[in-house]
């Protein structure tokens, strides 16, 4: 066990290198070139019947995929499902991924685990599903089916399917993606449980928070065991904040280009122009792409942004971009089954003291959560080693360990100036 769980710190890490490491429009892109759509594969067998969220339009092999992974699974289907806009709250399609371990599976069929892959685009042809390597994440998925789970990750809406745009770092939208990823598994690989559990990563990890949330009114039918979140960015608007203050980091600036690209695919109406200048107007298209091909153009832009290129152009326009992504915020509700959540003291992607802030509240609600600050680690680098052993605890009958009760910031006695800082006990 002690080998799986360093094997799956160091997939994903390699993970969240993805996005923290290397410049696209939404904080990373894969190392690999964004191949043309590869054969399509052989039709697999699958449920295709029902109507709903998580109904299977399509089930194909994957005849490109990692011969890692492919050499230990089952079934390794590339899948095209129903699922639900969080912004409009009308049907779409999404595509995603499914895997299956080999061998027989545990008595109740396999359990499940919905990987949320942190960001890998924002545009079209940008999903994990159309790269051979699953866009650098094929180690996390191959810990995880070694591990004993059906694994099912979506592209999220937009990424893998052109007919409609991908809402960047909308909670709601990523959490139905998760929880109908979910449903499709099943309807791909006969012999497995109504048991999940989400396991997160950056853009993933706030999918897998929003899934815990959402799992009581759209969840009907499965059984959520608990959600791991490493780095989840809780707090979106807080991004406008440091963009009026002319404080964005580098690696924040994409992220916030990516949040506008989406909110303008939103709302045709937004003018851009509001919250772009210089090279980011200039080089708009180029910086949002994913294609291998532009790496150097982009790359060259990105290192050009000045804080003036990105910040708004008047306080009415910066309150309306915040009152937009606010919805977006977490936690807005109290969460359904514990969580893990993992995140670094030295997190200049996302600030520490967002994901505080986020906590205090959902521990304020009474959740049951497992809070793991490491001081010294940044969004890149933080150990994940206890999330495997985490997850299978939560499929079975060990109590969820829970920090919220040293976390709780209490309310100031009258007359003072107020408490320290919570900080998490990781435990």
């Amino acid at each position: 066990m002690e080998e799986a769980r360093m094997s799956l710190r160091r997939a994903v890490i390699s993970a969240i290198v993805v996005v923290t490491v290397t410049t696209s429009a939404c904080g990373g892109r894969t190392t690999e070139p964004v191949a043309p759509p590869p054969d399509a594969g052989i039709s697999l067998p699958a449920d295709l019947s029902g109507s709903g969220p998580g109904t299977v339009v399509a089930a194909h092999s994957m005849p490109t995929l990692d011969r890692r992974l492919s050499g230990v699974t089952s079934v390794a289907a590339k899948v095209t499902y129903a699922s639900t806009s969080g912004v409009t709250g009308q049907p779409t399609k999404v595509t995603g991924t499914v895997f299956a371990p080999k061998g027989k599976p545990p008595e109740g069929g396999w359990p499940i685990v919905a990987y949320g892959h942190p960001t890998t685009g924002v545009v079209a042809g940008c999903a994990p599903s159309s790269s051979p390597t699953l866009s650098n994440l094929s180690s996390a998925i191959l810990e995880l089916v070694n591990a004993g789970y059906v694994v099912a990750m979506a592209d999220y809406q937009g990424l893998g399917d052109d007919s409609t745009y991908h809402p960047y770092l909308d909670a709601t939208t990523a959490g139905y993606n998760l929880i109908d990823s979910v449903r499709a598994a099943r309807k791909v690989v006969a012999d497995t449980s109504n048991r999940w559990a989400a396991f997160g990563v950056s853009q993933g990890g706030q999918a897998a928070w929003a899934a815990n949330e959402l799992s009581p009114s759209y969840g009907a039918g499965l059984e959520l065991v608990g959600t791991a979140s490493v780095s989840p960015p809780l707090n979106v608007s807080g991004f406008v904040d440091d963009a009026v203050n002319r404080e964005l980091s580098k690696e924040q600036e994409p992220v916030y280009q990516a949040l506008l690209a989406s909110q303008k695919n939103e709302d045709p109406g937004l003018n851009l122009d509001d919250y772009r200048r210089g090279v980011v107007a200039d080089k708009w298209d180029v910086l949002l792409q994913c294609d291998f091909g532009k790496a150097d153009e982009r790359s060259a832009a990105a290192e050009q942004i000045t804080p003036d290129d990105l910040t708004p152009s008047t306080a009415a326009a910066a309150a309306a971009l915040r009152a937009r992504l606010r919805t977006s915020d977490l936690p807005r509700r109290p969460l359904a089954a514990p969580a893990y959540v993992v995140y670094g003291g030295q997190d200049v992607l996302v600030p520490p003291a967002w994901t505080d802030a986020a906590l205090q509240t959902a521990c304020e609600m009474d959740d049951v959560v497992r809070i793991d600050m490491q001081p010294d680690r940044g969004h890149s680098d933080v150990d994940v080693s206890p999330v495997l052993g985490w997850i299978a605890d939560r499929f079975g009958t060990d109590p969820a360990p829970n920090s919220c009760p040293s976390f709780v910031t209490p309310p100031p006695p009258p007359g003072s100036e107020g408490t320290p800082a919570p900080t998490g006990d990781g435990g």
